[in-house]
């Protein structure tokens, strides 16, 4: 049973991935991976989880300072900016992932810092501080960590202060478009019980396309972050961690470029889409530079949060108790216009002075960026340890999980304007005010437990979960819909006339519409391990895991009585009919293995996943915002993954990361019972993707060391959408692959500490890619968000 102890100086260590060890004379073998996946610290390779870790040398190797650059390095994993909210990400692990930030949805891959739940992904592009490593968990997880993780689960873990020594670390970047990073942190041991963590950073840079018209330019961002970290070990058994985070970002979101004209109908946009396409500019060539109409505005994204965690240990058990507070705001101004700086085609909504907002408003409609906020509470307490002679290991606990969220799209104002082809001068003018309120309400009890039977040299763990899982989420929805035809005076002096014509679309107003609705789950878990050898380990597991229900604020219609959508077709259903919950039950094989003296590290599996009342969000045609969401039916994927660790000499390292994935939407039907199955795909799910990683150590020396980091990304083509016809007119992203590299002199001994220097580049080969693409505005049948083109700079850094 030797394996299955964990030694509590490697536990406090958190050794990180695939390390070479600094002493000469030591055997040449890799480093053991510590994570914290099952909510214990343990080997990586006694974790029976499809698992990578990126420790801190590897974080700072591979360039990788917020969560949004780890999507190209992480086979079967994406991440996307969300279209009209750069600061959003669209997460996607094995094909699953929400295409939509709504405060009244969840997304299925849920994110956790320093084992606190991140409720919104709305500024989860930020920047952290302080990061000690990043933990991608693929496949299910919902037993452990509970609702909205059928997709998967990160987490994420800072670096906590210490008693031991007083530590201080300045690093400073600087690169090409203007970028600046500073990252200050500082610990303080205040007595031999008491220590303090600072950390501050300050980051600029400017976007890739310059925006000609008025306002700021595309891309452009200014972020400030700070942290303080308290850790009290009070007694010899008791230890209190304390952490308040807050952070600022000013940036401005990208605009779509138009690729292809609107060629498909464009449903309630067809009268207008030929004006809009002579307002519109088009490439399959990324733009360098681009043009709003109406003057560009920043967006703004605070964060602030608290976080207690209470660690009390006893000679068999530990308790311990996580609680936080977090607090959100998001104000985000985007434009969806035709990239040529047309004040006579808009898609925004900053102010609008024409007979329409006459009409509408008595004079000009004022600017409004969407602004969500958001507060959550959680709690949870675990009990965890061993009995029986060590031979079972467990974890019990309590959850709770409270928000509160408003998006406020207020008052009255614009959204589109554009003339109306072979209409005499004659335009239509689409005013809009929305507000939606939500409150969200979750309990959960879980348990996990492995018992490692008295058989077989104690080679057989067998694992035991279940969570019970409670639910209650409910929203009001206000909405003013106005659509106005505008003829102009010929009459020199005198405004033209407006006509609401907006009861040609339909009743598309809510009056403080409520929504309730309750669920509940139960998801268990089994996990069979067995060592072939200290060094082999296979295992098989079969797990479930669920996504709450919700409801769709950007439903049309309020129920399913009101006959066609503004597509013309009739759905059956509506906003205060909500969408179910989704539920996966997944099988998963596989082997974890060091060979070659624990050179070779492969870790390997096979998975089938099986997906009930899968939710499916999608656009309307013919409309810029309005979508459905249907528990489309059953859905399959299956899939091998693979991380090989090789260390070729004491001073060459490779790493390849490969994943194979396919997925495939089984059965649907629409309301009225008609097979529509073929109407469905996966959104953001390659066939394959993969990564290769060379750390070389070029020489080692008395004055420091030098060494080369280079890593291949590769992303196959994937569905941009949820509907088989969106993608097959344009919203389909070819694959990609990205090089990049790093040069760095570490460990130069100066000014009583270490100075580390190194010189970087992303995307080395300026290979264009898209992130993601978009069918549904009136000007286009495609218009994408280019990746990142060639970034390259300096990183100095001094560590005492």
């Amino acid at each position: 049973m030797s394996k299955r102890v964990f030694h509590p100086l490697l536990a406090s260590s958190l050794l990180l991935p695939a390390l070479v060890s600094a002493q000469e004379a030591a055997p040449l073998a890799l480093e053991e991976v510590i994570v914290t996946a099952q909510k214990k610290a343990e080997s990586l390779q006694d974790t029976p989880i499809s698992l990578t870790a990126f420790g801190e040398d590897q974080l700072e190797n591979q360039g990788i300072s917020n969560l949004g650059d780890i999507g190209s390095k992480v086979p079967a994993m994406s991440i996307e900016p969300f279209p009209i909210n750069n600061a959003t990400l669209r997460i996607f692990i094995r094909g699953i992932g929400i295409s939509d930030a709504q405060v009244t949805q969840d997304p299925p891959v849920g994110i956790y810092v320093d084992g606190v739940y991140i409720a919104r992904s709305t500024g989860t592009a930020l920047d952290v501080a302080e990061l000690q490593r990043i933990e991608i968990l693929r496949g299910p997880q919902g037993t452990l960590y509970g609702r909205n993780t059928t997709g998967g689960a990160i987490n994420m873990i800072t670096k906590r202060p210490t008693t031991e020594a007083v530590e201080f670390k300045q690093k400073f970047t600087v690169g090409n478009r203007n970028q600046f990073t500073s990252k200050t942190s500082a610990n303080l041991p205040i007595s031999d019980t008491l220590a303090v963590k600072l950390s501050y950073l300050d980051t600029k840079m400017d976007g890739f396309i310059e925006n000609t018209g008025p306002g700021g330019d595309f891309g452009d961002k200014d972020v400030q972050g700070a942290r303080i970290d308290f850790r009290w070990d009070a007694t010899d058994w008791l230890s209190i961690d304390y952490a308040y985070d807050k952070s600022e970002m000013e940036f401005y979101n990208y605009m779509y470029q138009a690729v292809s004209g609107p060629d498909s109908d464009k449903g309630e946009a067809e009268p207008i889409k030929r004006a809009a396409e002579d307002e519109s500019v088009y490439s399959d060539k990324r733009f360098s530079k681009m043009a709003t109409g109406a003057p560009f505005e920043s967006s703004d994204t605070e964060i602030e949060g608290h976080s207690f965690i209470a660690t009390a240990n006893f000679e068999n058990f530990q308790l311990k108790y996580i609680g936080a507070y977090r607090e959100l705001y998001d104000a985000s101004y985007a434009d969806l216009g035709g990239g040529g700086g047309s004040t006579e085609y808009r898609l925004d909504s900053n102010v609008y002075d024409g007979p329409a907002a006459t009409a509408a408003n008595g004079g000009p409609t004022p600017l409004v960026k969407p602004v969500v906020t958001q507060d959550q509470f959680s709690h949870e307490f675990q009990i965890s340890g061993a009995m029986f002679e060590s031979r079972v290991e467990y974890i019990v606990g309590l959850y709770y999980f409270e928000e509160t969220a408003q998006e406020d799209n207020t008052p009255l104002h614009h959204q589109l304007s554009a003339p109306i082809t072979n209409g005499g001068g004659s335009r239509t003018v689409n005013l809009l005010s929305q507000r939606y309120d939500v409150e969200n309400e979750a309990a959960a009890i879980f348990g996990q437990a492995t018992w490692t039977p008295n058989i077989l040299e104690d080679r057989l763990h067998l694992t035991f979960g279940a969570r019970h899982s409670e639910d209650t989420r409910s929203a009001v929805k206000f909405q003013i819909d106005r659509t106005y035809a505008e003829t102009p005076s010929l009459i020199p002096g005198v405004p033209g006339t407006a006509i609401d014509v907006s009861a040609q679309r339909g009743d598309r107003d809510f009056d403080n519409v409520e929504a309730s609705k309750d669920f509940k789950d139960d998801s268990f878990s089994f996990v069979a391990e067995y060592d072939i050898t200290d060094d082999i380990n296979v295992y098989g597991k079969v797990i479930e895991a669920y996504k709450s229900g919700g409801f769709n604020t950007r439903d049309p219609q309020v129920d399913g009585n009101q006959g066609p959508a503004s597509d013309g077709n009739d759905y059956g259903f509506g906003y205060t009919d909500g969408f179910d919950e989704e539920k996966v039950l997944s099988y998963e094989f596989g082997i974890k293995s060091e060979l070659m003296d624990r050179r070779l590290r492969i870790n390997a599996n096979v998975f089938q996943s099986e997906y009930t009342d899968m939710q499916l969000n999608f656009i309307l045609a013919g409309t810029v915002a309005d979508t459905k969401v249907t528990n489309a039916g059953e859905a399959e994927m299956r899939g091998f993954e693979m991380d090989v660790t090789f260390l070729f000499t004491r001073e060459i390292l490779f790493m390849l990361n490969y994943a194979y994935l396919d997925t495939e939407v089984t059965e649907a039907t629409d309301p009225f019972g008609n097979d529509v199955t073929d109407d469905f795909v996966f959104f953001a799910a390659p066939e394959h993707s993969g990564t290769l990683v060379m750390d070389w150590t070029l020489h080692q020396a008395d004055w420091g060391r030098t060494s080369l980091n280079l890593s291949y990304n590769y992303m196959d083509e994937r569905n941009g959408g949820s509907r088989a016809e969106n993608v097959e007119r344009g919203t389909f992203l070819p694959k990609y692959e990205l090089l990049n590299a790093r040069f760095s002199v570490n460990d130069i001994p100066a000014l009583g500490g270490l100075i580390n220097v190194g010189f970087w580049g992303k995307n080395i080969l300026n290979e264009e890619y898209e992130l993601t693409a978009v069918d549904n505005l009136p000007h286009v049948d495609r218009a994408v968000i280019w990746g990142e083109p060639r970034t390259y700079g300096l990183d100095i850094s001094y560590n005492y």
